[in-house]
């Protein structure tokens, strides 16, 4: 999972275009450079169109945004196939994006 930092949103904000194109180029060639291990991807939308539903009382809450208030946020995530941690790892120290990348393996 991409966790986007509030530094690092700002700094994308602020860049020019030509930057900021510089910027996702980097990042669509990591996902080229990688595409052999990535089964899924997505880039979701920003926190603020979130819609939230608490399911813990007798009826379901629900709330426009995110529920947690958090200076990071996921932003996407790669779905990859690789044989262990390290295979991972070797990926992750090559992405150029957000300051943050949580590696989880998926259950069952």
């Amino acid at each position: 999972m991409f966790v986007e930092t509030e530094q690092f949103a700002a700094e994308l904000r602020a860049m020019d275009e030509p930057e900021r194109g510089r910027a996702y180029a980097r990042v669509q060639q990591w996902f080229a450079n990688h595409s052999d291990k990535i089964t899924h991807h997505a880039h979701l939308l920003p926190a603020d169109t979130a819609t939230t539903v608490r399911l813990d009382g007798a009826e379901p809450l629900i709330s426009d945004g995110p529920f947690v208030e958090g200076k990071e946020v996921i932003s996407g995530y790669a779905e990859i196939d690789v044989a262990d941690l390290d295979e991972a790892m070797a990926i992750v120290r090559a992405w150029p994006a957000c300051p943050l990348v949580e590696i989880r393996p998926i259950a069952g």
